[in-house]
């Protein structure tokens, strides 16, 4: 073994030393050498400052290593060798990964790799309390899994429909209940009867003269809880002129377990949707959660140490496109008719930040005849809901819900528009919190108002579809 350091990019983190031309790590320092945070991307930050108004952790707290420069402080000290502590544990646990950062940071330095990168090493180097290793243990045995979360349905229909949640709400009971299992509760979705979540059929052929074929991943959290995203998803597409092809066997993209540096976890789920694409003979491969786009289009990186595979992962990376990319790339041939609606639309931070898709959504709502499209305050402030981190940091998701929430209400608008589940259902909660205030908006996916407006429904009909009121 030879003592080496790393000079591609100035002053850079020490490498312990080279065996057989493979940088080797301090085995007692944080990190170990599989996959970690690249020592010339850390040293792209110039610690200027620019990302601290748009990092969530850093407005709700002013801590420097709750910031992006500062946890890229951190990754530094671990690449030189220091411990993992459950300080900077912590921290790096602390961080939503929402990526405004990204969009704010003048100098390219790219977070979103690094703070990926830096979850692995603590999921694998880091030993958290029994508690949350339980906790954690038990959401991932959960959401990656549409067939459970399709189970979970019944009861939490029956818990809704028997009036049994608005006593245990009332009551107060849940204040005395574990934090986790009183956010769980709050951040239920309102349930349709069984029949609104019965299974799409496996190809919704286009109306008029076919223009492509597509793909549709349901999702997980998705298909559960919001079925009616994908039939208004599936709807339009088909009267865009698309024959949209929906795999049965679909499962979990693996966009949770990528987030939370469960690399072989998001593997396995990621490789059983490229095969299942792969075979549909499809164009596209159309998304409508912000988290599950972000994840799929970088599979080519996720197996980038597995060259045969991150080929085959990569193809299918190149297919995938949010719903309302693919409806901007097409064009409009289904007739629009008037939706008078004021609406705000709220910017899901893996739709903006991770894709850069931020004018589709807004150019096929200012399409719509009628509807009015408000901006929100803060609108590079994530919602708090980050996956499943208002389940794992209640005590911050709450008040950037709240923030948002807020900000939101002061549009004036009639719904609250976005792109992702999480997002719908952090906000709704925070809604719920405000009481009357409240209650008065509506919300809805993006796909949801354009459909409502090709299929000319009465927009006194669209409102009653309240998140809070079914």
């Amino acid at each position: 073994m030879s003592t080496a350091h790393s000079s591609a990019h100035g002053d850079q983190p020490v490498m312990t030393g080279v065996v057989d031309g493979v940088a080797t790590f301090d085995p007692s320092g944080a990190f170990d050498e599989h996959r970690p945070p690249d020592a010339a991307l850390v040293g792209d930050c110039v610690h200027c400052g620019f990302c601290l108004p748009t990092c969530p952790t850093y407005v709700l707290w002013g801590e420097e290593m709750d910031s992006p420069r500062g946890r890229i402080y951190l990754m530094k000290g671990a690449l030189e060798g220091e411990p993992m502590t459950d300080s900077m544990a912590g921290h790096f646990d602390a961080c939503l990964g929402c990526m405004a950062c990204v969009t704010a940071c003048p100098s390219g330095v790219q977070y979103d790799k690094l703070i990926e990168a830096t979850r692995g090493q603590v999921e694998r180097n880091h030993r958290r309390p029994l508690r949350q290793r339980l906790l954690r243990e038990a959401i991932f045995a959960t959401f990656p899994h549409p067939r459970r979360l399709r189970l979970l349905r019944g009861p939490l229909r029956a818990y809704q429909a028997s009036g049994l949640q608005r006593v245990v709400r009332r009551s107060g009971v849940l204040r005395r209940l574990p934090t986790v299992i009183a956010t769980m509760e709050s951040l239920a979705p309102p349930l349709g009867p069984s029949s609104s979540a019965r299974p799409l059929p496996e190809r919704v052929s286009a109306r008029g003269t076919r223009r492509a074929t597509v793909g549709l991943l349901t999702g997980c959290v998705q298909g559960a809880f919001f079925p009616g995203v994908n039939a208004a998803t599936a709807r339009v597409l088909a009267m865009e002129g698309c024959d949209v092809v929906i795999p049965r066997d679909q499962g979990c993209c693996g966009a949770l377990s990528v987030h939370n540096g469960r690399e072989a976890e998001a593997k396995k789920f990621a490789r059983a949707v490229i095969e299942t694409f792969e075979s549909a003979g499809v164009e596209r491969v159309v998304v409508n959660a912000a988290g599950c786009g972000s994840s799929m289009k970088e599979y080519g990186e996720l197996f980038a140490d597995e060259p045969e595979m991150a080929q085959r992962a990569a193809a299918l990376a190149a297919l995938v496109r949010d719903v309302s990319e693919v409806l901007v790339e097409l064009g409009p041939v289904a007739q629009r008719h008037p939706l008078p609606v004021t609406v705000a639309y709220h910017d899901a931070c893996h739709l903006a930040h991770a894709q850069g898709v931020r004018a589709q959504p807004r150019e096929l709502l200012n399409a719509i005849p009628g509807l009015e499209l408000r901006e929100i305050a803060e609108s590079e402030i994530c919602c708090g809901s980050a996956g499943v981190y208002n389940l794992l940091a209640p005590h911050a998701a709450e008040p950037l819900g709240d923030r948002k929430a807020a900000n939101v209400l002061a549009t004036g608008a009639d719904v609250l528009v976005t792109a992702n589940p999480g997002c719908l259902m952090q906000v709704a909660t925070a809604f719920r919190r405000r009481g009357a205030a409240g209650s008065a908006i509506a919300m809805a996916h993006t796909v949801e108002v354009l459909d409502a407006s090709l299929r000319a429904v009465p927009a006194e009909t669209f409102q009653k579809r309240s998140l809070l009121q079914k």
